[in-house]
């Protein structure tokens, strides 16, 4: 072999080499701050320029360095300058149309200048990034964050330089065998930075996270703590809810964690009055605003009691996607169109199904008097005998419950959609994760959903050894669809392993293309209006028969885009069991739900 051919294949290979250990070193994510709108930022939202990256090969030529050509013979073969510019936040799939069903790995820029302030921090804030995200601040790799629905940040205080300075970020959002969501799912896989970028500036000891909720079972009790980040952790902290005229000083210990508790008599927060308080928390280095709402969630029996009351839960599913830009939603206006429609559908309870959704989808939510049920992205065939899985459970959890952990409406944790009990690890996986959420946070209802029931002689048989660790059982079916009626719905019989544990119908119902009507009413291949309100009428006419159900959630509000759907003429692209159409446009089933709501 020529000597110079091999002179370059063996730096080419010390270089993958090289690169492979610097991942391999990386630091991940710092664990988010909590209520980051609250905080001293700088927004790095707007048009970031990017480099299209389908072949990977971006890590080989190290991008994130920036190499500019020194010698009149060299030549760089990336650039960002007059690359193509993506709005932040947003998804890039709909951004260009040559990335519609991409994924795959896009590289991220953005130029800022900033200068911190004497005995202050700074911190590069992250609302989301889908899935996989590699963070470069001038040419030196700040670490890593795997999970495309929670946030992270790193510190970089004494990283930024006067001047100009480049953030560069790495996104892929290739599925994973191990990861969460795994290799298969129903729904458009949304890749790049899809929530909110912001530089947080704190003091040297700042307010890292807090929780202020009532104690379980207690309607005037706030049981909770407040924790501090920094080199001086011992501080007095004040916890001030001003319309109550309460006021609590506490001092933290040396982890800078301050324990709380006080009592007041509180308007309890509800679908018919969401109230909220404003609460401040602060210390001599840092003040911190939130609006929080309070409200006991409990099971008795086989009900479930919101502030002591018994109540039915008007359910609706909801993927994070803007149905009329066919985009991932994000914004507080995404928010309050779908948010709206549930509430003209006269729900109590949005499923934010199957991921944890955007924080202006939580707290729109929560000001406009709707229950929030939150999942993780355990989406059936999760590789639960691959020994980083349950690492990465346990991670996505707790960033979800950390983030979410003071909104009042966030009444469901739910950890788990369609697995099966004959995935290796899988039941033990899942127990282990509902003892840490539990002991994360044991003032709401835990869930896991399953479809494992199973259905002859029009009979069902519910029985999971996840609902030993729920709260809930959760299940979906799909009666009149996927599987036929063998029987009249008035008939069913259920046998439910369970009995003293309220049931949930977290999914049901069938597609329909807004304005098919032609074809026979009865037959599901026409995909008629008349077929799906059909399934609706059968369905609300069996949750008669169901022992113990304490609320039901069709699938789903709007049609939403995903790739496995790939009929030429009724879905194109879409599946189509939306009450609505990606237009808005209201089937017959809208209708019948509407009033089956308005009844209960």
């Amino acid at each position: 072999m020529d000597k110079r051919i091999e002179i370059i294949l063996f730096k080419d290979w010390a270089w993958i080499v090289l690169s492979m250990l610097l991942v391999a070193g990386t630091a991940h994510a710092q664990t988010a701050m909590i209520n980051a709108q609250s905080r001293n930022a700088t927004s790095l939202n707007g048009e970031w320029n990017v480099i299209l990256d389908p072949t990977g090969i971006g890590e080989w030529r190290q991008i994130w360095q920036e190499k500019k050509p020194l010698l009149k013979t060299d030549f760089v073969e990336y650039a960002f300058e007059g690359s193509p510019r993506l709005t932040v936040p947003g998804d890039f799939n709909s951004q260009m149309c040559e990335l519609t069903y991409y994924e795959g790995v896009v590289w991220y820029k953005k130029e800022f200048s900033y200068s911190t302030g004497k005995n202050k921090r700074l911190f590069v804030h992250f609302g989301a990034v889908n899935y996989l995200a590699d963070i470069y601040l001038n040419g030196e790799k700040l670490g890593s964050h795997e999970g495309g629905f929670t946030p992270f940040q790193f510190e970089v205080t004494h990283k930024i330089k006067p001047g100009t300075n480049a953030l560069i970020v790495k996104v892929d959002n290739k599925r994973l065998k191990n990861g969460l969501p795994g290799l298969g799912y129903d729904w458009l896989n949304y890749g790049g930075i899809t929530r909110d970028v912001n530089l947080i500036e704190t003091g040297n000891t700042y307010i890292e996270d807090y929780s202020i909720q009532l104690r379980k079972g207690s309607q005037k009790e706030v049981s909770g703590w407040v924790k501090l980040n920094g080199v001086d952790k011992q501080k007095r902290i004040k916890i001030k809810i001003p319309e109550l005229k309460t006021e609590l000083s506490v001092r933290s210990d040396s982890n800078g964690v301050a324990r709380l508790q006080f009592s007041s008599s509180f308007n309890l927060w509800s679908p018919a009055y969401p109230k909220l308080y404003k609460v401040v928390i602060e210390t001599e280095t840092d003040t911190v605003e939130d609006e929080i709402g309070f409200r006991t969630i409990e099971v008795k029996g086989n009900k479930v009691v919101l502030n002591g009351k018994e109540i039915f839960l008007k359910g609706i599913n909801i993927h994070e996607e803007n149905p009329v830009k066919g985009a991932r939603a994000f914004s507080k206006e995404d928010a309050i169109l779908l948010l709206g429609h549930a509430k003209q559908l006269g729900c109590n309870l949005v499923r934010l199904a199957h991921y944890p959704h955007n924080e202006n989808m939580v707290k729109q939510a929560e000001r406009m008097g709707l229950m929030v049920w939150s999942e993780l992205p355990i989406y059936q065939h999760i590789e639960f005998s691959d020994a980083t899985v349950p690492l990465k459970m346990e991670m996505m959890l707790k960033e979800m419950i950390r983030r979410d952990r003071n909104r009042c409406n966030v009444v469901i944790w739910s950890l788990s959609n369609e697995t099966y009990d004959g995935t290796p690890n899988r039941t033990k996986a899942l127990a282990a994760l509902t003892q840490v959420c539990r002991q994360l946070d044991s003032t709401r209802l835990v869930t896991h959903v399953t479809n494992s029931q199973s259905y002859n002689n029009n009979s069902f048989k519910v029985w999971d050894p996840l609902y030993n660790y729920a709260d809930i059982v959760s299940l979906n079916e799909y009666l009149g669809w996927y599987v036929p009626w063998q029987g009249k719905p008035r008939d069913v019989k259920w046998t439910v392993a369970y009995p003293d544990k309220p049931v949930f119908i977290s999914e049901f119902g069938g597609e329909a293309l807004f304005g098919s009507k032609y074809g026979p009413g009865d037959e599901a291949a026409f995909w008629t209006e008349a077929y799906q309100e059909k399934i609706y009428r059968d369905q609300l006419e069996m949750f008669n028969t169901v022992p113990g159900l304490i609320g039901v959630s069709p699938w789903l509000l709007f049609d939403y885009r995903s790739l496995g759907r790939m009929h030429p003429l009724y879905q194109k692209g879409y599946n189509r069991k939306g009450l609505l159409s990606e237009k808005g446009e209201r089937k017959k089933a809208w209708f019948i739900m509407e009033q089956y709501y308005n009844r209960k």
